[in-house]
């Protein structure tokens, strides 16, 4: 793997819109692309934490947030390490750790960050909750925990201090704007 790119953000923020749009215009480089958007259906981790996240309750935070983690985990060993991939793109990473009891979430993302790869190119789509929660009433699927306005409040504040050292980009905006500033600084590190 040459590049390693990671979007992600509130439920609604476009992360999947982003990360195909950002894939196309690498493949028309003639760049050679892989895709992980999890939690994955392609594996029992990916499964079970989509499971628990259509349920409720501490327990099932807590288990969705290990599977999640297991579930990305398996991506990293798959495709970041394979030389015949050139950019891997993953749609949810390490911001999953946010979920879990505050008195433990600071701690584990900062060992998963140190264990697991990052790059310059980790982008943060900053919604508001109010945008999200509209966007997420606008498809036709089921609804996890997190997808609640108290919820997205709640996350969107914590995730402020996972974000610090991300690419931040408003999310609000236009699916072309947004991508037109990822590209700016995913092909400006090429």
């Amino acid at each position: 793997m040459n590049k390693f790119i990671v979007i992600d953000g509130l439920d609604g923020s476009g992360k999947d819109t982003q990360v195909n749009m950002l894939a196309e215009a690498y493949e028309k480089k003639g760049r050679k692309v892989t895709v992980r958007s999890h939690p994955c259906s392609d594996n029992k981790f990916g499964r079970k934490s989509k499971q628990a996240l259509l349920k409720t309750g501490k327990y099932n935070k807590i288990k969705a947030t290990v599977y999640f983690g297991l579930d990305a985990i398996r991506s990293v060993q798959m495709y970041c390490y394979n030389r015949d991939v050139d950019v891997v793109i993953f749609s949810r990473y390490i911001l999953a750790v946010m979920y879990l009891p505050n008195v433990i979430n600071t701690i584990v993302y900062k060992i998963v960050a140190f264990i697991l790869p990052t790059s310059d190119c980790m982008f943060f789509l900053d919604i508001t909750p109010e945008e999200s929660l509209r966007r997420i009433g606008s498809r036709n699927e089921e609804t996890e925990m997190f997808e609640n306005i108290d919820s997205l409040r709640e996350n969107r504040q914590k995730s402020k201090k996972f974000t610090y050292n991300w690419n931040v980009v408003s999310a609000d905006d236009a699916p072309n704007v947004i991508s037109e500033k990822i590209q700016a600084k995913c092909f400006q590190s090429d």
